[in-house]
């Protein structure tokens, strides 16, 4: 399906109801880019704590309604109750990433502690972040898109996923990983994002192991508090020459 149309004023990105739907119940309706429905809904999945892993998800399937799409998964059996248990009915506008938690305790669940095997130097997060510029091709047409990407310097870009809403490029990002030979974001590479630096975004990043997030905006006080209690790596204001570590500055190695 396309992600943009054009216009007599140039492209516009398509903005699309999607609902996420597990085991016949709609579990979220986000506002969306129409575009790699199995990953967001697996990496929604995963972040949100519905699943541990793609071999939790039975089957998959996409279908297009009237007012928009369907993201179906079927799910093992046994996981039910942890579905019940995080059932969310909302309508998500791209801005907030909470919209429906029905309770502050769920709201502020603690990220997952993340590992100590990732380091980078000094010029890699200007690095990355370049490297995320050059390859958006929705952003690129539109001016309306964000981004998330695994990025080592090693390898460069390994997987980007694309999203007018930033919470939905992470999830998108964090499906494909899960379903691609490149594994969880913990092993070796950097968490790399278009958008300002938010407390759910440390929290799905923490549920797929990335341990350094670098990002274009800047970090809220809840993001900066989190991504400290969690081990990750906090990097913001990402420009082509200079950056701000908040967190565990630990992992950026000096030059040699």
């Amino acid at each position: 399906m396309d992600v943009w149309r054009e216009t007599g004023t140039g492209a516009l990105a398509i903005e699309a109801p999607v609902a996420l739907v597990f085991d016949g119940s709609t579990q979220a309706v986000m506002m969306a880019s129409p575009s790699d429905l199995e990953d967001f809904a697996l990496g929604f999945a995963l972040t949100e704590g519905v699943i541990d892993g793609p071999d939790d998800v039975v089957r998959f399937e996409a279908c297009e309604q009237e007012l928009g799409l369907e993201a179906r998964m079927w799910l093992k059996p046994e996981l039910s109750a942890r579905l019940n248990a995080r059932r969310r009915a909302m309508l998500g506008p791209v801005g907030c990433g909470l919209c429906g938690i029905d309770s502050l305790k769920e709201a502020l669940r603690p990220a997952r502690l993340v590992g100590r095997t990732v380091t980078l130097g000094r010029e890699d997060p200007s690095r990355a972040m370049a490297s995320l510029r050059a390859a958006q091709p929705l952003q690129d047409a539109t001016r309306a898109a964000h981004a998330a990407a695994l990025w080592s310097a090693e390898g460069g870009l390994h997987v980007l996923r694309e999203d007018i809403g930033r919470h939905n490029a992470l999830d998108k990002l964090a499906g494909a990983l899960a379903r691609s030979a490149v594994g969880r974001l913990g092993q070796g590479g950097i968490l790399v994002l278009t958008s300002r630096l938010s407390v759910d975004l440390v929290q799905k990043a923490g549920m797929i192991g990335a341990e350094v997030i670098v990002a274009a905006g800047a970090p809220t006080s809840l993001a900066v508090d989190e991504a400290a209690r969690a081990g990750i790596t906090l990097i913001g204001r990402t420009r082509d020459t200079s950056y701000e570590i908040y967190t565990h500055e630990f992992r950026i190695r000096e030059a040699a």
